[in-house]
């Protein structure tokens, strides 16, 4: 390890700028993170979002590069969660008990549908059953709130999830010690509105040099990444601790597919909508409504359920749907355009370029 540590700043501290701040001090590097919002606010993304891990269930909308990303990345997850525990930061709630797929019997089409894209973009990986088809009895025996409740459904044994409030307060705690220790800060309230190979330009015409720097941006990097946009995500938070479900289930609907998530202490995760609009603000009636009659239908005990959140995220997205993860034409470090993948792909895409930039700077290994 050289003798002086290499000064990395990174823009952005969202799911991928965090991840890869946190990688970056492991291999060795002194980090300085800089971001538009305060380090506890949750209007971004990251914060908002479901956190389930499902690169089988994806297939229906994503290629086979985002399922091997997403399957190289539930392997990761544990082994990250561990090291950051062992590092201070708080536990984190991580299952991987697969995903639940169903639809009412009017809806028994879509179901096909649905099931019919999966199984022609699965990958002949030999590494197990990815899907599996249910009928009533095996559904009641995963779930038994849904027994007698649908007639068939399809199971996604590999995939997951975790608790992102957690992920982020954990992440939170390791950083601020990890960047004390070797002299890196945390900028908070501080837009970067312009990102080079070795600089971070901020909102008030400050210029920070490093050895090299990344934008882990997101929709914040819409000037400087073509095509770039931000994808609406509404969802609500309930809390219902009579109601008890396992693992993620999704419900198949003509419009949308709405999916429950749930997590520790009797709350559920609920979304479905995605709408590329640049509109951040709150959630719509209709979304409302309509997250809130399909949690309803999907067992009527929800109905006692206790609203806690409805919010609303950007996701960054680019025209094809794939992200970056490396070096552009201009030698600018970038990570974004993770779209509805974050959760899912960020572990890999952020080991992949934090590897690199190891590699780059002749430092230990970054994984």
């Amino acid at each position: 390890m050289p003798a002086v540590l290499p000064h990395i700043g990174i823009a952005g501290a969202g799911l991928a700028g965090r991840l890869l701040a946190w990688r970056l001090l492991r291999a060795g590097c002194r980090v300085t993170l800089f971001d538009a919002h305060a380090r506890g606010d949750r209007s971004s993304a990251g914060p908002t979002a479901a956190a389930m891990l499902s690169p089988t269930a994806e297939l229906a909308v994503a290629d086979s590069g985002i399922h091997a990303l997403g399957m190289a990345s539930l392997e990761l997850w544990p082994q990250w969660l561990q090291q950051l525990h062992a590092q201070g930061g708080r536990e984190v709630y991580f299952r991987r008990e697969g995903t639940l797929v169903v639809a009412h019997a009017a809806d028994r089409g879509s179901l096909d549908h649905y099931a019919a894209l999966l199984r022609a973009r699965l990958p002949n990986t030999g590494d197990g059953v990815l899907l599996e088809a249910l009928d009533e009895v095996r559904i009641g025996a995963l779930e038994p709130l849904l027994a007698g409740r649908f007639a068939s459904g399809l199971y996604l044994p590999q995939e997951g999830q975790l608790a992102n409030d957690q992920l982020y307060a954990a992440l939170q705690t390791v950083l601020d010690a990890g960047l004390a220790a070797v002299g890196g800060a945390w900028h908070e309230n501080c837009a970067i509105v312009s990102v080079e190979p070795r600089a971070l330009r901020d909102a008030h015409g400050g210029c920070h040099r490093f050895d090299l720097a990344v934008d882990c941006r997101g929709v914040g990097a819409r000037a400087e990444l073509p095509g770039l946009h931000g994808v609406r995500g509404e969802v609500m938070t309930v809390s219902a601790p009579a109601v008890s479900l396992r693992r993620p289930v999704r419900l198949i609907h003509p419009r949308y597919a709405i999916y429950v998530a749930p997590r520790p202490g009797g709350q559920f995760i609920v979304g479905a909508t995605e709408l590329d609009s640049e509109d951040a603000g709150a959630p719509t009636l209709r979304s409302t409504l309509e997250l809130g009659s399909a949690l309803y239908s999907l067992h009527a005990e929800f109905g006692e359920a206790r609203v806690q959140r409805l919010a609303a995220s950007l996701r960054p997205a680019l025209p094809d749907r794939q992200p970056v993860a490396g070096p552009d034409a201009e030698g600018v470090w970038r990570i974004n355009g993770l779209f509805r993948h974050g959760y899912l792909i960020a572990p890999a895409l952020v080991q992949r370029a934090a590897g690199a930039i190891a590699e780059a700077l002749e430092l230990r290994d970054a994984a």
